[in-house]
């Protein structure tokens, strides 16, 4: 037995060979992993200086073997075995859909997605991507939205330190050569991601390009998916996003489904897969879709609209660009913290998810929607503050239906529940001083008051059942949390 290493950790072995000609081109490589229970087959890579390697992340504890494949004789059936043991702590595996709406860890963990956006903070220097993952690991975020290719679009218009082909923009790229130190790049800062906790949603392809890169054609997009395939889908923490703003590109939906059903069969481990829109959602029910990214379509009512995408496609609904708290000159990109935060409670209460972005103007344009480097808004502590309580609860929430006894109780307030042990009511912009509630009959809750703004948990006295009055302070941003008080046996 060659070694050990814990389940859910990505197990890595290199081999010399040849490097004259093109390799990434002339020269396949790929190994076969057996153990008692399964068979796997994983693509490797060529990393330079003669050095291929490939990347496997074990699910099943035991022993396990591999054999190699190439059209290179010394490169092609090479053996060696290794033994799976337990997880480490805090290793879960990568994240599934659980429940039909809602998220878990391979172990059965739940994971609800907090997340934020940093398009291309890989794409900057060290200090700013130091920075940025001090900031990460200091925040509530537990999932990032972020570009593999480099980016061009307002605000964001220096060059990358380093492109992911050889060439350059003035003499164009050959995209038939990659260049390793862009992806050893990329390998690193998802790997420190993954020490934070923190799921890397990385968007393959994307439409604000000015070296090519969104615009290679058929052929050469499915090489480099191919590549960064055998490259990074062996992290626990990786998803897959087709697109950012599909629909702005050039890209047909032949193309889009060629090249998802090409991700989903190069990944041997189904890590969750989506796309996102600009104005026209993408068919969401396509069975390689894992689950809905949504940007708004609408100026103001963006979350609210979360229920209705849940019965629509019958998947989770993440809102990945409900707007960003900021003051730039984009409407999307300057409503209040306090409406961010609004959107996030409307989104989590619907039985869905929501991602945060922020684009407050910077004397150096170092925007944290695309640089990342420092937060400057207030939302990202009510959302972290809104977290804490969402995993507090029993369970996943779910749009509260209107109760029998009450045919028009709900219309005017958003109620997330779980069954009828929890209901969570919120306000938003709102200011109530009173409210009658209609809770289950035969049943008594304890009721706990909530600034979401302030960041404040009060829980009320005594036991409270069917209909009654509470009273509220008359300020915005309230919710009520009502827990069933069991009985004791």
């Amino acid at each position: 037995m060659e070694t050990c290493i814990p389940k859910w950790s990505v197990l890595e072995r290199s081999f010399p060979g040849p490097a004259a000609g093109n390799p990434y081109l002339d020269i396949e490589f790929s190994a076969t992993l057996r153990h008692t229970d399964s068979v796997r087959e994983v693509w490797g890579f060529y990393d330079g200086d003669g050095i291929y390697r490939f990347r496997f992340l074990p699910d099943l504890e035991g022993e396990w073997s591999y054999v190699t494949h190439s059209s290179a004789p010394e490169l092609n059936g090479i053996s060696g075995s290794f033994c799976c043991t337990a997880p480490e702590q805090g290793s879960r595996g990568p994240v599934r859909v659980h429940d039909t709406y809602h998220f878990a860890f391979d172990d059965g963990t739940p994971f609800l997605p907090f997340g934020t956006t940093c398009y291309a903070w890989t794409h900057q220097n060290a200090e700013l991507r130091r920075q940025t993952l001090a900031q990460l690991r200091d925040s509530g975020f537990n999932k990032i939205r972020m570009c593999v290719f480099p980016k061009h679009y307002d605000y964001n218009l220096r060059e990358p330190e380093l492109y992911p082909f050889e060439g350059s923009p003035s003499k164009g790229f050959d995209h038939t050569r990659f260049v390793p130190a862009f992806f050893h790049r990329l390998e690193d800062c998802i790997q420190a991601l993954g020490k934070l906790g923190v799921q890397a949603d990385l968007i393959l392809f994307h439409p604000y390009d000015r070296w090519g890169f969104g615009n290679m054609g058929r052929e050469d997009d499915a090489r480099y998916l191919r590549y960064l395939l055998a490259r990074v889908s062996a992290f626990p923490n990786v998803w897959w996003a087709m697109a950012n703003e599909y629909d702005l590109t050039s890209k047909t939906t032949e193309d889009w489904e060629y090249l998802a059903h090409l991700v989903r069969r190069r990944d041997p481990y189904g890590h969750l897969c989506s796309i996102h829109n600009w104005g026209r959602f993408y068919d969401h029910l396509q069975p390689w879709v894992t689950h809905c990214s949504i940007q708004r379509v609408d100026f103001y009512k963006t979350t609210e609209n979360v229920e209705l995408w849940r019965e629509q496609y019958g998947k989770p609904v993440v809102v990945d660009e409900c707007a960003y708290e900021g003051n730039i000159n984009h409407c999307w990109g300057n409503i209040t913290a306090q409406e961010m935060t609004r959107r996030f409670w409307e989104g989590v209460l619907r039985g869905g998810y929501v991602t945060h972005g922020e684009t407050y103007t910077h004397p150096e344009d170092i925007l944290w929607w695309s640089h990342g480097g420092k937060l400057h808004g207030e939302s990202p502590r009510r959302i972290a503050f809104l977290r804490k309580i969402a995993e507090s609860l029993p369970g996943n929430l779910s749009p509260a239906r209107e109760p029998e006894w009450s045919t028009d109780y709900y219309w005017d307030m958003t109620c997330g529940a779980i069954g009828e042990d929890i209901y969570l009511f919120y306000f938003g912009a709102y200011q109530l001083s009173f409210r009658v509630f209609d809770l289950p009959r035969g049943r008594r809750y304890r009721a706990r008051l909530i600034d979401t703004w302030n960041m404040t948990e009060e829980d009320l006295p005594g036991t409270l059942e069917g209909n009654f009055r509470l009273e509220l302070p008359g300020r915005q941003y309230m919710a009520v949390l009502f827990t069933q008080v069991k009985e004791e046996l």
